[in-house]
């Protein structure tokens, strides 16, 4: 995929124009499901995945997490039997008992929206799982873009979805903010170009990320102290 639209240079010091959105973990607390899930359909076919195992491959893109998962369990882990079982599962779960959003999502929004800042959303999940949680929370109508998972051929951590976000808001990475909670995600749009805000879920900024964050808030209504200097007149 073209990075054309890759400006890494003096990201922090560009006016905003736009904002991206992670949505695992960064618009809804679902991360802890994907927990939950993971372990409970590979448990069904006779595999111990722990809570590592399933935070290294958050919003990693299959490319890469078959070959990881098969190099801890053996290449007979049926990777798309158990995904397979993982999402059926978690899905009766959330239709039967809902998810939780983020604090401070709608306030975020609402700024965003009324500042003139165009907002997408980059994430690894399924196009089809993504605008139904979307619509279910009633916030579809406020992304210009919707990027998905299986929208691209390179997934996170590579920098694709974030490239292809940001030209979908016609936009260049440097004119935006990535909202992103995991380590892979933030690897995909620091390296795209963007701005890039932690806000985080299951782990906290180490040493080999903290270098890429323009700033980390302990939740997304906070994160709007960023915006006051940022957004343009």
């Amino acid at each position: 995929m073209a990075r054309e639209l890759v400006i890494s240079e003096n990201k922090a010091d560009s006016a905003v124009r736009g904002a991206v959105f992670d949505m695992d973990g960064l618009m809804f607390d679902t991360e802890k499901l994907f927990l939950r899930f993971w372990r409970e359909a590979s448990a069904f076919y006779g595999y111990n995945m722990t809570v590592e195992h399933v935070l290294n491959i958050r919003s990693l893109s299959r490319k890469y997490s078959v070959p990881l998962l098969k190099s801890l369990f053996g290449e007979d882990f049926p990777f798309d039997k158990i995904r397979k079982r993982r999402i059926e599962i978690m899905d009766k779960y959330i239709d039967e008992n809902g998810f939780e959003v983020k604090k401070g999502l709608f306030t975020l929004l609402d700024y965003l929206g009324e500042h003139g800042i165009k907002r997408a959303v980059a994430t690894a999940t399924r196009r089809e799982r993504t605008l139904d949680l979307l619509e279910k929370v009633g916030i579809s109508s406020c992304f210009e873009s919707v990027i998905c998972g299986d929208m691209i051929e390179n997934g996170k951590p590579e920098p694709d979805i974030y490239i292809t976000a940001c030209r979908e808001l016609g936009l260049q990475p440097c004119e935006c903010t990535a909202f992103e909670d995991s380590p892979n995600g933030i690897k995909s749009a620091y390296t795209a170009g963007c701005q890039v805000i932690m806000i985080p879920d299951l782990t906290q900024p180490d040493s080999e990320i903290i270098p890429m964050l323009s700033g980390v808030y302990k939740d997304l209504g906070e994160s709007v102290n960023y915006f006051r200097e940022r957004c343009p007149s």
